[in-house]
């Protein structure tokens, strides 16, 4: 896996563990409807376990209150989870030796078409879903062998107090220079990222933003070179946007959503937008030769019912891809979660298939962006 590779989606997944963990205790545990324990008590029951892979910490705690404990008690399936910051090594190890102990892993989609194609995964039994869950959740979330698990986004953040009169809305405002003024932060570590805001600062409609063609390039490095300037700091960790911001470090970041939202909910003087926010998604996928297939089927039918994918995101700070989860959710998290349609259309959505295509020169688009972005931030 490149270097590329293991930072990708979660944004950066050596940090995706304490990301996770510093939101999932800030989020309240709803009531499970005795329909939805009904349903699975009637669909599926059954009896064993399934071994399923987490992240860890308040991530795992959340999920295991959330679902994995109803889930046990509507079914008889017990929940055995098992924790490490990545997934893909290990599951790749498994295959290989033709030996895979666990049922369900989460997978970062830049990892997923190779592993794919290696026949890593079984399709998922839709039919065990109900049509509630199948009407809420898009296709582009649900494909043969995997289905979207959580998403997360970079988003546009600033302080309130340095904008009493209306902070920026939208990338082209975080490049106004003189109508907002104060210091920036933007990610530092991959570049497909800032990439992307440039060019939605430079005017280009989110829908034409992908694939990241060279000419695209050539004008996403000329408006970064507009802003480095203005960079005060660029932020690697999680925690480091939104404390920055706090302390008036920052006038404005980007940010992980799941990061705002929880400093917002904590009393933190922070609004964001979800104008050009970057979003993306973790699959989770049944591994072929695990042991309890059929369990993990089931898992899987119940972790996308409305309520309980409700339950996910207040669990996790993270939402699933059910829409009709909105009606779970407490009145001042539906406006500040992916979920909510009105904040989906305004996202930008990665062209996950072009990043890993290969080029002439065998190296993947992924890996030729982000040499790239390393020469620019070296310069």
């Amino acid at each position: 896996m490149t270097n590329q590779e293991s930072c990708d989606r979660s944004f950066c997944r050596l940090t995706r563990r304490s990301l996770l963990q510093s939101t999932a205790v800030l989020l309240s545990v709803p009531f499970v409807a005795e329909s939805t324990g009904v349903w699975a008590q009637e669909k599926l029951a059954g009896a064993g376990e399934v071994v399923v892979f987490s992240w860890g910490g308040t991530f795992t705690d959340g999920v295991r209150r959330n679902v994995y404990e109803p889930f046990t008690r509507a079914t008889g399936i017990k929940v055995v989870d098992v924790v490490a910051d990545l997934a893909e090594p290990q599951v790749k190890a498994m295959h290989e030796a033709s030996r895979v102990d666990w049922d369900i892993a989460y997978i970062a989609p830049m990892n997923y078409p190779e592993m794919h194609q290696a026949g890593m995964f079984v399709p998922i039994d839709y039919s065990l879903w109900d049509k509630e869950s199948l009407d809420g959740t898009p296709e582009h979330t649900r494909v043969k062998d995997a289905v979207a698990i959580a998403s997360s986004a970079m988003v546009l953040a600033y302080d309130q107090r340095g904008f009493p009169k209306g902070g920026p809305q939208n990338w082209t405002d975080f490049w106004d220079i003189k109508k907002f003024p104060g210091p920036r932060g933007l990610f530092a570590s991959t570049g497909k990222y800032n990439i992307q805001l440039a060019l939605a600062a430079a005017g280009v409609a989110h829908k034409d933003i992908w694939p990241l063609t060279d000419d695209k390039l050539d004008r996403a490095f000329a408006k970064l070179n507009e802003i480095k300037p203005h960079i005060s700091k660029w932020w690697s960790a999680g925690g480091e946007a939104p404390q920055l911001l706090i302390s008036r470090e920052y006038a404005m970041s980007s940010i992980y959503d799941g990061r705002a939202v929880a400093a917002i909910r904590q009393g933190a003087p922070i609004k964001f937008t979800w104008d050009g926010a970057l979003l993306g998604y973790d699959y989770a996928a049944i591994l072929k030769g695990g042991p309890n297939t059929v369990n993990a089927q089931k898992l899987i039918a119940f972790l996308n019912r409305a309520q309980i994918a409700a339950g996910w995101t207040q669990g996790t700070g993270y939402p699933g891809p059910n829409t009709h989860q909105l009606e779970y959710l407490p009145s001042d998290l539906t406006s500040q979660v992916s979920v909510n349609p009105e904040n989906a259309a305004k996202c930008i959505l990665e062209d996950t298939a072009w990043l890993v295509a290969k080029r002439p020169n065998g190296k993947t688009n992924a890996d030729h962006i982000q040499e790239r972005w390393l020469a620019w931030r070296a310069g």
